[in-house]
């Protein structure tokens, strides 16, 4: 398992664990980032990410995309 922000952009990987408080967890499930679903890289920029979970474009930072381990 690797975090999210260590893919390519480009890549498809499906979510294997999230890390972090319950609160955290919540938030990206309420983004549509939960453990089996399928997400893919469309950039990345030092550390922060813009993934397509579904039909949308979800923007991460960092901190919160080292906690998604595909």
């Amino acid at each position: 398992m690797l975090p999210i922000s260590m893919m390519n952009p480009g890549e498809t990987a499906r979510i294997k664990k999230i890390t972090g408080s319950d609160k955290v967890r919540q938030h990206l499930s309420e983004l549509g980032c939960v453990v089996d679903g399928e997400v893919t890289l469309v950039s990345r920029n030092g550390g922060n990410v813009i993934l397509q979970v579904k039909d949308s474009r979800v923007a991460l930072d960092s901190s919160m995309a080292n906690r998604i381990q595909v």
